[in-house]
C-alpha cells in the first residue's frame, strides 16, 4: 500500500496527490497539520529527515520531492491512465516545465504565500515559543524563511517576486495561446506541477491572472479542475490549515 504524507491537495502537495488520482492508484492519505508543525515532529522526520512534504512510502521505500514522487508513480506504478509522454522528445519538454516549476515559479509564488498567510501562524508566539518550533527545523534555509515570515519580508524582496510572478504568468498564457497542453500534445506532469502551483492565482493575484491578461491561463486552469480526478482530490481531501492551531 502506498502511503502519502501531505499538507492536502494545494502547492507542491498537490502534485503526487493528483497524479494520484488520475492514475487510479488506491493509497493511505495522511494529513499533516502545517499549523501544528507536524511536519516538524520528531515521528516525521524519522520518515523524511528533511521535515518536509510531500512524502510517499512504498513498501519500506520513501520518496521525497513532490516532482520525483510523480515520475516514481509513473516509472514503479504504471497504469493505462500516462502522466508522461511516450517519446523521448516530448517527455524532455515536460521536464523542461516541470524544472521551471520546480525552479523558478514555485519559488516566487512560495514567497508571497509565505509573507500573506504563514507568518500568521506564528504570529502568535511569544519570542520563546518561536525559537522553540525552529530547533525542530531542520533546514537552516527553512528556519530563516520562518523568521522572515513573522518579521515580515523586506519590502524590495516582495517587489521582485511579483515581478517574478508576473514573468511567469505572462509565459504560461503565451504558451497556452498556441498549445492545449504545456508539452507533448497532451496532459502531462508539466500540467500538474504547473497547476499545483498556478490554481487559485485568478483569486490570489488577481491583477495578473484574469480574463483579461491571462485568457489562455485560466482556460487551462479550468480545464483541469474540470477533470473528473481532480473534482474527486478537492471533493475528497481537506485544504491545507494555515491559520494557527487552536488547542
Amino acid at each position: 500500500m502506498l502511503t502519502l504524507y501531505s499538507f492536502g491537495p494545494g502547492a507542491n502537495s498537490l502534485k503526487p496527490t493528483l497524479a494520484l488520482y488520475e492514475k487510479g492508484l488506491e493509497f493511505e492519505h495522511r494529513l499533516l497539520n502545517p499549523a501544528k508543525f507536524e511536519h516538524h515532529s520528531d515521528w516525521f522526520k524519522q520518515i523524511n529527515p528533511r521535515g518536509q512534504v510531500p512524502a510517499l512510502a512504498d513498501e519500506g521505500k520513501v520518496i521525497t520531492e513532490s516532482t520525483v514522487i510523480c515520475e516514481y508513480l509513473e516509472d514503479e506504478h504504471p497504469t493505462e491512465v500516462k502522466l508522461r509522454p511516450d517519446n523521448s522528445y516530448d517527455t524532455a519538454m515536460m521536464r523542461i516545465w516541470t524544472k521551471w516549476v520546480d525552479e523558478y515559479f514555485c519559488w516566487c509564488v512560495s514567497t508571497i504565500g509565505w509573507h500573506r498567510l504563514v507568518g500568521n501562524m506564528v504570529k502568535h508566539l511569544s519570542d520563546e515559543e518561536f525559537e522553540e518550533k525552529l530547533k525542530a527545523i531542520p533546514i537552516p534555509e527553512q528556519r530563516v524563511k520562518w523568521r522572515r515570515a513573522r518579521e515580515g519580508f523586506p519590502q524590495e524582496m516582495l517587489d521582485e517576486e511579483m515581478r517574478k510572478i508576473g514573468v511567469s504568468v505572462r509565459r504560461l498564457d503565451d504558451h497556452l495561446a498556441e498549445n492545449e497542453w504545456l508539452a507533448g500534445g497532451g496532459y502531462s506532469l508539466a500540467d500538474i506541477c504547473n497547476f499545483a502551483i498556478a490554481n487559485g492565482m485568478e483569486k490570489a493575484y488577481s491583477e495578473l491572472v484574469n480574463a483579461e491578461d491571462t485568457p489562455h491561463l485560466l482556460r487551462w486552469i479550468e480545464q483541469i479542475n474540470e477533470r473528473p480526478a481532480a473534482k474527486a482530490m478537492f471533493a475528497g481531501v481537506p485544504r491545507e490549515k494555515m491559520e494557527p492551531a487552536k488547542d
